[in-house]
């Protein structure tokens, strides 16, 4: 199974695990390659500003990702869902992926 993560950026612990669990149940996992809420923080640049060029890219990006997808699962920390994560999970919807959530089903190896 090819598994796509999603979520806000922000929460570049709970991509880290969900990588992790995801990995170690025999998945492969596409995720997020540029976590840029957390870069600024960790050391590595500025980040990309929300209206920009980059940002838009990215966005794309992830979506020929969730296209290479089995299953979407959404990293919906604490019940937040972004603008960008709510985009992705309507792009997922509209194509037939199928759509997986933290809150719902917080453990890798209940998932299909």
């Amino acid at each position: 199974m090819i598994v796509c993560l999603c979520g806000s950026s922000r929460f570049y612990d709970a991509f880290q695990r969900a990588n992790f669990e995801f990995t170690m149940a025999g998945q492969i996992v596409l995720s997020i390659g540029f976590y840029p809420h957390a870069t600024s923080q960790q050391g590595y640049g500025e980040g990309v500003p929300h209206e920009s060029a980059e940002k838009a890219a990215l966005d794309e990006l992830h979506k020929r990702k969730i296209d290479l997808a089995d299953y979407v699962y959404v990293l919906d920390v604490g019940g937040y869902v972004g603008e960008s994560t709510r985009s992705e999970i309507a792009y997922a919807t509209e194509h037939g992926v199928p759509v997986c959530y933290l809150s719902q089903e917080p453990r890798a190896d209940r998932l299909p």
